[in-house]
């Protein structure tokens, strides 16, 4: 693993949200982003080499969605960045952690991304990134 890449927190309202972030961490989101297969949109705040990412449901049944309504807003994963994504998975299968998609998928930021199911790491849900080469 390379860095936490950021740490992704659930909110209620983005605007709000994003004025909140805005006044805590001194400047503006640099990025919206909707990623329409998970129902979801973000918005990103650099802090130091790693980012903060809120997100926001777009669909009342979308895993943010429900997540909110049985946990409220808050930490919802921390991510880490990887140099290989489908090595990392290989290699933290075989260590015991039960990834939820195997295959890569494409999130938000430009990454391929692959969750880990908390059960697996301390209740807490943790997602590995890899950028797409462009």
């Amino acid at each position: 693993m390379l860095r936490i890449d950021h740490i992704g927190i659930a909110v209620r309202q983005m605007a709000e949200s994003n004025e909140l972030f805005r006044k805590l961490l001194g400047e503006a989101h640099f990025k919206v982003e909707t990623v329409e297969a998970e129902k979801v949109a973000t918005s990103f705040f650099h802090i130091g080499e790693s980012k903060i990412e809120l997100l926001e449901a777009t669909d009342p049944e979308s895993p943010i969605a429900r997540y909110i309504e049985k946990r409220g807003e808050g930490i919802h994963h921390i991510a880490f960045e990887v140099d290989d994504i489908r090595a990392e998975v290989e290699r933290l299968e075989k260590e015991g952690f039960l990834p939820l998609n195997r295959e890569p998928k494409r999130g938000a930021d430009n990454k391929l991304v692959v969750f880990l199911h908390p059960k697996s790491s301390n209740g807490v849900l943790v997602e590995l990134c890899q950028s797409i080469q462009q």
